[in-house]
């Protein structure tokens, strides 16, 4: 008989971005990061995410040069760095048994390259995680999610530069001192993947800054940097704090085949492999043989010295974390239709809807991600970001929002029937428990949240909360620990 209950201890929750919620980005001391020059692109078609995360050097400059937030929403975010201790009582209220939030890097390194952290950041930091503590939530802290410090992109070109591993290294530490008693879990790069995707957003790289036919190359090249780096966070933070669980963060792109034809299914193989590659290296602590050899097909010579080798083999993560918005497929054929979504574009799935951005809404999916990693990895999981942006409209001061609960009804089903299938799935935190400005399109519009924030696009409102009906909806599911269901 199949388990109506999640398991005991189960870390219901949410998650948020420094970059996308806090806000305050010229207060305590804060630097320039990478995500307060990207701009909101109010007349590019919001499934045009190519456009929406373009950048070159002289966007970036201008941006440098405007000391307003008008056109970059993510300085202002929702205020959550004044606001805090409101949006953590109202986590509190809804339950929360965990929240994952990520640390600005220049908030405590405003260039990255200062030899002692920002202490005005440090506390802003410790106050959050108190205020937390207060409401029986735990910390689930991302390293780097989003927001190097420009400082570091514009002079070495991110991740590029090898010099930028001891600026993340030093960054790390530091949250490891300050923050050991209030933070267990950690998890060093958000969607480590994604670097191929948005190498800017990702890892602080220019574009129009890369070697010419060399793109490639140096992109993996600061993969591998990242992934050393990771390495040797991990390490630190097991010696540091040695209760600590440290794990990876992949985007899961659960790709199907089209068609049964043997083309098609040969080419969703080998997406789902390229998929993987980049957890694998993280937990078993080696590139996957066939990722080189594709590497070496493709005469791409990524620089890795035996102390890399060594530190990658001596120090995996002891979980495994991942997003799920949505699956795609994959075809041969050039007679297909692509549809958009979380910055990638896949072949249109005519079985499944899709949301206003056209991120298809495939459920059962996530089970398969589920079914998939653990069988592959055999360690702890935990969906670190699921849910769905949506407009939504404010009615005599409510919110009714049936298709959100849906949308996560269906999602928690399939969770937890991979659950009772063996997978060890030890939390789950949705995406954008409260409205924030987007990733990718920057929007305020596209909202993901439990709670309403009172703002729009430009950046215009209160900033009041209100609870959706979504909020009590998630309230009743995390009291009776997916029983409600």
């Amino acid at each position: 008989m199949s388990n109506k209950r999640f398991p005991d201890g189960f870390l219901w929750g949410g998650a948020i971005a420094a970059n996308q919620a806090e806000g305050a980005w010229n207060e305590g001391g804060k630097g320039l990061s990478v995500a307060d020059v990207a701009m909101f692109k109010a007349n590019v078609d919001v499934k045009d995410y190519a456009k929406h995360v373009a950048i070159n050097t002289q966007t970036i400059t201008a941006a440098m040069q405007d000391e307003s937030d008008a056109d970059y929403p993510k300085r202002r975010g929702i205020d959550f760095y004044h606001r805090y201790a409101e949006d953590i009582a109202l986590f509190g209220e809804m339950g929360f048994k965990a929240l994952r939030l990520s640390i600005a890097w220049s908030r405590l390194f405003p260039t990255g390259e200062e030899a002692q952290p920002n202490m005005e950041g440090v506390q802003f930091y410790i106050n959050v995680f108190k205020e937390m503590k207060k409401h029986n939530i735990e910390p689930i802290v991302t390293l780097s999610h989003y927001e190097m410090p420009l400082a570091l992109s514009v002079k070495y070109n991110g991740w590029v530069d090898r010099q930028v591993i001891d600026c993340f290294v030093r960054f790390s530490d530091a949250c490891f001192d300050y923050f050991k008693p209030y933070v267990k879990y950690w998890l060093t790069f958000n969607e480590v993947d994604s670097i191929c995707r948005h190498p800017f957003t990702t890892a602080g790289i220019i574009p129009d800054k890369l070697t010419l036919g060399k793109e490639k190359q140096e992109i993996y090249q600061a993969l591998h940097h990242q992934l050393v780096a990771s390495a040797m966070v991990t390490r630190d933070c097991h010696e540091k704090i040695p209760e600590s669980m440290v794990g990876c963060m992949l985007t899961k792109l659960t790709t199907y085949p089209h068609t049964c034809h043997p083309k098609d299914v040969e080419l969703t193989l080998l997406k789902n492999l390229d998929n993987y590659f980049y957890a694998d290296v993280q937990v078993f602590g080696e590139y996957p043989p066939l990722t080189l050899s594709r590497w070496q097909r493709e005469g791409i010579k990524v620089e890795m010295t035996q102390a890399d080798c060594d530190v990658l083999k001596a120090h995996t993560v002891d979980y495994v974390t991942f997003s799920y918005y949505m699956s795609m497929t994959e075809s041969a054929s050039d007679d297909v239709e692509r549809a958009p979504g979380n910055t990638i574009i896949g072949v249109k799935n005519p079985y499944l809807d899709e949301t206003e951005w056209g991120w298809q809404i495939d459920p059962v999916g996530l089970k398969i991600s589920l079914l998939e990693l653990y069988d592959r990895y055999r360690k702890p999981l935990m969906v670190v970001e699921n849910g769905m942006g949506a407009k939504d409209t404010v009615e005599n001061g409510n919110i009714h929002d049936p298709y959100r609960i849906k949308y996560f009804k269906e999602h928690f089903e399939q969770m937890r029937e991979a659950i009772n299938m063996g997978v060890d799935c030890i939390g789950y935190t949705s995406w954008g428990p409260i409205d924030i400005v987007s990733a990718s399109t920057s929007q305020m519009s596209k909202r993901y949240g439990f709670i309403y924030v009172d703002q729009d696009d430009f950046g215009q409102g209160s900033l009041e909360r209100m609870r959706k009906d979504s909020f009590y909806w998630y309230q009743d599911v995390i009291n009776t620990n997916g029983e409600s269901l």
